[in-house]
């Protein structure tokens, strides 16, 4: 990998990269105005505070399912006519969301389709990436993608809340569906086609079956995947504030209001922390991965004494703020892929990450009803420390043996 920093003025300056990073723009916006929508939707009809925040919840699902199943695609086909035809997809159902009578039950089966459309588009995204940029602007600008996600996140209800109440739902999803049809725009005008290398891979002779299972298998026999792997599903226990940030504002009786100081932390937290380890040398932020993944669960262990708001506040942003790691994991992740699987290689991590952070935050939610919140994601910190603490060794002796090397082309191989 290159050992020469990037500035942001030098990857916007590729043209490609920032018209796909329009396009991203586009699709978060267009994500969260559809949950929003669909949730203020439901609520209206309903009245049922539960139903509106299990349709919002309901919209992650399909990541897990179409990481899995879905994410091949874009090993298949060219990567541009992946994304565009996913674009265009969901344009075309989030469209059909605004048929005047629409049970809710089918409202929310469609929000289900498009989320299950984002795991392709996705995979050929993050497998279009290391041909646009190589080196130290791969890692930046996986890091720019991240940053946008989590932009999105802190800003999403507010901004998507405030069109919902100006337009009105059906408004709201008309809008949702010009994005992504302004994003395939963007997109098939904007970048080359980035056909997978068939050849390498053997694609073009692969059954739908192999294609599904390929990426698994090529994970599972590398060393280095694998634990890249498990330091990026380590995020399913520091994610665990997250899923308790409302129990958590009623144990420290901090009021209703801290909630929102309490899930904007971590995403705030995560925007400095990639602005920071910007400023560290390529070289360096390799070996900070171990080091870094295990302090986003460390962090969190004073949670367990029930601080002050401010302190708790502090302590959820310093996490995200470690876990900014997850750029270079990202970044080494895709480059250590050979070109042909990249997509099937992001679909399973795609899978594995909804799996480890759906999972983190349903069990310390079950676990929550017996204990106190503070104590759970105490608990889920010294859990995080040790299985990251694992995966520090592990990552030391990968890196520590001439197998080892970063991969220094844009192919990986």
């Amino acid at each position: 990998m290159s050992q020469q920093a990037t500035t942001y003025r030098a990857l916007f300056a590729v043209g490609e990269f920032r018209r796909l990073w329009l396009a991203h723009v586009l699709s978060v916006a267009g994500d969260q105005l559809a949950r929003v929508a669909l949730t203020v939707l439901v609520y209206d009809r309903t009245a049922s505070a539960g139903l509106a925040a299990l349709t919002y919840a309901v919209s992650y699902v399909p990541d897990l399912v179409g990481g899995a199943v879905l994410a091949g695609v874009a090993d298949r086909y060219s990567r541009r006519t992946v994304m565009v035809v996913t674009d265009v997809a969901r344009a075309v159902v989030v469209a059909a969301m605004t048929v005047p009578g629409m049970p809710l039950a089918g409202q929310v089966a469609l929000l289900v389709v498009v989320q299950l459309l984002a795991a392709p588009f996705a995979a050929a995204r993050q497998a279009a990436l290391p041909d646009i940029l190589d080196g130290d602007a791969l890692v930046i600008g996986l890091g720019v993608i991240s940053m946008t996600y989590q932009a999105g996140l802190v800003l999403g209800f507010g901004a998507g809340a405030a069109v919902v109440a100006w337009l009105g739902t059906s408004g709201a999803l008309w809008v949702d569906a010009a994005t992504f049809l302004i994003s395939a725009l963007l997109i098939r005008l904007g970048l080359r086609a980035h056909r997978p290398d068939r050849a390498t891979a053997g694609a073009a002779t692969q059954g739908r079956w192999a294609t599904i299972t390929g990426g698994w298998r090529l994970v599972a026999a590398s060393p280095r995947l694998r634990v890249l792997l498990l330091i990026a599903c380590c995020s399913g226990f520091y994610v665990v504030p997250e899923g308790l940030a409302v129990p958590m504002a009623g144990q420290i009786q901090a009021g209703t209001a801290a909630v929102g100081w309490l899930l904007a932390a971590n995403p705030v937290g995560t925007v400095l922390g990639m602005v920071i380890l910007k400023r560290v040398a390529p070289k360096r932020r390799l070996a900070l991965l171990g080091p870094l993944a295990v302090a986003s669960s460390l962090v969190l262990l004073p949670t367990a004494w029930q601080p002050s708001l401010l302190v708790l506040v502090l302590l959820w942003t310093a996490s995200g703020a470690f876990s900014a790691h997850d750029m270079v994991t990202q970044a080494t992740y895709v480059a250590e892929v050979p070109a042909a699987q990249r997509g099937q290689a992001v679909g399973v991590a795609i899978a594995a990450l909804r799996a480890a952070q759906g999972l983190g935050i349903v069990v310390s939610g079950l676990v929550a009803q017996l204990l106190t919140p503070a104590l759970v994601i105490g608990l889920a910190a010294v859990l995080g420390t040790v299985v990251a603490a694992v995966a520090w060794g592990a990552w030391s002796r990968t890196t520590s043996s001439p197998a080892g090397a970063v991969p220094d082309d844009r192919t990986g191989r």
